[in-house]
């Protein structure tokens, strides 16, 4: 299907459009950005927090090198599994992806699941400095030897709107939120009222949400699961595994990662490995569906089918509304 004339490839990337195309895992997002950045002369920029990580190709799902070969390609596999590699982050490296595929006159076509990244390119972003290393490998260290419930009782003390609005169980967030009162003296809540500028208002940018049948989506997770199980995901993990990094890290917490790593270490069958792993992706597809519609309700809900040809129209308006 073509997505627009060449006129328009060459205008929008001069004029700040974008594209950005979210969607629950496995629901076609990569091949409909190929298909538009193949017809539009485009880069296509990784907005997944996921396939940042070089260790973690087949289980998370990243483009192959044939398909990185057959157009441009930004901000996948770039960070080692080692990194807590965090939005602010991948909003500074958005932003250098975004000025090259400026410079060299390409449409940047943004991609992933990851809806806070998306919320920062169109909203801003809360301004937490980067925490240093010591920090948070002390809270780290007392998170596992006092617990998460110690955690959260110093959090209350120090941070209580943060320790209110977060689930007493979440050890990730628990510990970041004590990290930043750590290393900056003020709460997450207040840096949160620093909110960086967005890098794409809203008014710039075509957006769209890929929304597939529920149960046709399930299906599609349980079977690249399984074609990820045959491409070598295990052993993927296994290398992961014996690296034997912090499992807080955001890479060690990939969907499929800790069932798998239980599996080599004979704790479960190859079998229930695969099932935990699929039913952890299905949960985190339906948190898409919620976090999308009531954060960013900016983006046109679509079906795959029907994606390219809305895009053309969203792009089409934006060129129009800004000429």
């Amino acid at each position: 299907m073509s997505v627009a004339t060449s006129d328009m490839a060459e205008a929008i990337p001069e004029r700040g459009r974008a594209v950005l195309i979210a969607g629950p895992t496995a629901s076609g997002k990569s091949a409909l950005a190929l298909q538009l950045a193949e017809s539009h002369r485009g880069v296509v920029i990784n907005t997944d927090s996921m396939q940042v990580y070089r260790d973690l190709r087949v289980l998370t799902a990243r483009p192959t090198p044939a398909e990185e070969a057959r157009v441009p390609h930004q901000l996948y596999g770039t960070v080692d599994a080692a990194v807590n590699f965090s939005a602010g982050a991948w909003v500074a490296a958005a932003t250098a992806a975004l000025a090259e595929a400026r410079a060299r006159g390409l449409l940047p076509i943004l991609v992933g699941g990851s809806g806070l990244y998306f919320k920062a390119l169109t909203r801003g972003l809360s301004a937490v400095p980067a925490i240093a290393p010591q920090v948070r490998d002390d809270v780290r260290t007392r998170l596992a030897r006092d617990g998460v419930e110690a955690l959260h009782a110093e959090l209350a003390r120090r941070d209580p709107a943060a320790a209110e609005r977060l689930n007493r169980n979440d050890r990730s967030r628990i510990a970041r939120a004590l990290e930043v009162v750590e290393a900056t003296g003020r709460s997450l809540t207040d840096w949160h009222s620093d909110a960086l500028p967005p890098l794409l208002p809203p008014e710039q940018v075509a957006a769209v949400f890929l929304a597939p049948p529920r149960d046709e989506l399930y299906a599609r997770i349980d079977a690249r699961f399984a074609a990820m199980l045959a491409a070598g995901a295990l052993d993927e993990v296994a290398a992961l595994a014996a690296r034997q990094l912090d499992p807080l890290l955001p890479a060690m917490k990939a969907h499929g990662v800790p069932a798998l790593i239980r599996h080599l270490a004979g704790e479960l069958t190859r079998d229930a490995a695969a099932a935990i792993g699929c039913a952890d992706t299905r949960h985190y597809a339906k948190r898409q569906f919620t976090w999308f519609r009531h954060q960013l309700p900016e983006f046109e809900w679509v079906a795959l089918e029907r994606a390219a040809a809305r895009l053309t129209d969203q792009l089409h308006a934006t060129w129009r509304l800004h000429s």
